[in-house]
C-alpha cells in the first residue's frame, strides 16, 4: 500500500514479555501509546479489532496528537459492562477471575478482577467522545460476540463529522478476529487518509 506499518502483541500476549492474567486494559493501552511514542513519527492511523477498537478509542481520546485516523473492526469498548451476564460479574468480584471457554480460541479465555475493574474504570459510551479525526468503522452483522448495533452507537458518540459505519450482512468472527477480505481493510484505511485531505 505504499504506507508503513506497525504491528505488536500487548504484554502477556503472543511473544511479548508477561504472564496474561497480570495485564489490565489500562496497561494495553499504555503498550499502545510507548509503541507510538517509541517507534511512529507524527500521527498514526489506529486499527483495532475488537477491545483493540477499545484500546484505539483511549487513546484517541486521551492523546489526539498521536492520532491521524481510526479504523474499527467489530470494536467491543465497554465489554466489560455489556459482555457478562450478572452472575459472572459477580464471580469475577468474588473470586478474582472467571474462565470462558471457547470464545476465541479453544482454551478458555480468562478474565481477573484487575482486568475487569480495569475496564470499568476506563468504559468510554456514557457520554459523547471527543474524537475529531476520521473514523471508519467495519462490523459484521453475523457478529455473535460484539453485536452490530454496538458500533452503530459507537459512530454516534464520536463527536467527528467523519465517520462512516460499513456493515457487512455475512461476517462472523472466527479465531482471533474478524474474517474480513483485505482489500476492504485496506480500502477502508485510504479513505481516512482521503477524509483528512
Amino acid at each position: 500500500t505504499g504506507h508503513a506499518y506497525l504491528r505488536f502483541d500487548y504484554g502477556g500476549c503472543g511473544r511479548s514479555a508477561g504472564a496474561f492474567e497480570e495485564q489490565t486494559l489500562a496497561g494495553w493501552r499504555d503498550d499502545v501509546l510507548a509503541m507510538l511514542d517509541q517507534l511512529v513519527e507524527g500521527p498514526a492511523v489506529l486499527v483495532g479489532s475488537s477491545m483493540g477498537g477499545w484500546l484505539m478509542l483511549l487513546v484517541a481520546r486521551d492523546h489526539p496528537h498521536k492520532v491521524a485516523a481510526l479504523v474499527g473492526i467489530a470494536p467491543a469498548p465497554d465489554f466489560t459492562d455489556w459482555g457478562f451476564t450478572v452472575d459472572e460479574k459477580l464471580q469475577i468480584l468474588s473470586e478474582g477471575r472467571l474462565e470462558k471457554v471457547g470464545r476465541y480460541a479453544d482454551l478458555p479465555m480468562v478474565y481477573t478482577r484487575a482486568f475487569w475493574q480495569s475496564g470499568e474504570a476506563n468504559r468510554v459510551l456514557f457520554s459523547g467522545l471527543p474524537i475529531d479525526v476520521p473514523v471508519r468503522l467495519l462490523h459484521g452483522m453475523a457478529d455473535a460476540e460484539v453485536p452490530a448495533n454496538r458500533t452503530i452507537r459507537l459512530a454516534e458518540l464520536i463527536r467527528s463529522a467523519k465517520v462512516q459505519v460499513t456493515l457487512i450482512k455475512d461476517l462472523t468472527v472466527k479465531g482471533a478476529g474478524q474474517t474480513l477480505k483485505r482489500g476492504t481493510l485496506i480500502k477502508s484505511i485510504r479513505l481516512t487518509g482521503d477524509a483528512q485531505e
